[in-house]
């Protein structure tokens, strides 16, 4: 018995893998917020409340 190759099939699998790997580097390209003064912005709700 031969084997036949779904090409087609093997594209859309490597396709997927590919936008799958390429989603998650996008959303890891985001620079994380760092040092974040937490004091400044509970001082800027007391100004907006005042």
């Amino acid at each position: 018995m031969a084997i036949t190759e779904l090409k087609r099939k093997g594209r859309k699998n490597r396709a997927i893998a590919n936008n799958k790997t390429n989603a998650i580097k996008q959303l890891l390209r985001k620079p994380t917020i760092k040092n974040v003064d937490i004091e400044a912005i509970k001082a800027s709700f007391a100004e907006k409340k005042a």
